[in-house]
């Protein structure tokens, strides 16, 4: 009895070191708050497993849906970004729109400088982002990259489109791998804009992929939780082969 006992405490000590390694080892999620031009910003950092502050990794700019709150930067984070990144080795930073703005369109100016502060905080991969949202995330991410291109490798709606899809925009997009979603139900206007800019960019020499989701609304399942490695599967694909592979 005694030696059973012994062996029931040592498994039991067992249990909890390696659930205190295993903590320490795991993915951190950070939030931060930054005053950029005079403006707030809340924002999360994913870190990826078994991070390393000496390591250099890809890394993802995410952008929420909605009003860009801090819960929809929640929301984007647990459904398409965490998991994946936590597994491949990228760090997400997912700010929410300036405390002034309903949208971080309407914010670009705390960018670039928000990107510089990140790249000095964490060693990302060739100085750039892989930038990415669904809905208002990814008009943002559109309009935020034709503001400041050098800045990011790929751009991925799903669904977005440029509000005004001037050529200025258009020209400092189109060396960037940029991959566009949308529901096969979702409203015309996204359909008609998305595939009219996919066009654009096309004859402008862009690497664009324009992809109809089968039987999705707005908010695409498809590319959410078990799914979500599709997305990183063309970031990828821009990071190692500088275009894609068709969806099959």
């Amino acid at each position: 009895m005694i030696f059973r006992e012994g062996q029931r405490r040592a498994s039991l000590y067992m249990a909890v070191a390696l659930a205190v390694f295993a903590q320490t080892v795991h993915a951190e999620v950070l939030e931060r708050t930054s005053t950029i031009r005079g403006k707030t910003l809340h924002y999360k950092v994913v870190l990826p497993n078994n991070f390393d502050t000496a390591k250099v990794y890809p890394a993802v700019l995410a952008l929420g849906g909605g009003a860009q709150t801090m819960n929809t930067v929640d929301s984007v984070l647990d459904r398409y970004f965490r998991a994946e990144a936590e597994k491949r080795g990228y760090i997400v930073v997912a700010p929410a729109a300036p405390d002034d703005q309903l949208v971080l369109w309407d914010g670009t100016d705390v960018f670039p400088d928000f990107l510089k502060q990140t790249l000095t905080e964490y060693k990302i991969e060739n100085g750039k982002f892989h930038i990415a949202g669904p809905s208002n995330g990814g008009i943002a991410a559109l309009e935020i990259a034709a503001a400041y291109p050098d800045y990011f490798q790929s751009i991925t709606a799903f669904p977005g489109y440029l509000v005004e899809p001037r050529e200025n925009k258009l020209k400092a997009i189109s060396k960037i791998c940029v991959f566009l979603y949308v529901g096969e139900l979702d409203d015309d206007v996204w359909h008609n804009e998305m595939k009219s800019e996919a066009e654009l960019l096309r004859a402008r020499g862009g690497v664009v992929s324009y992809t109809v989701e089968k039987g999705q609304p707005h908010g695409l399942r498809s590319l959410a939780g078990s799914n979500a490695g599709r997305l990183f599967d063309r970031f990828d694909d821009c990071r190692h082969r500088g275009g894609f592979d068709e969806d099959s």
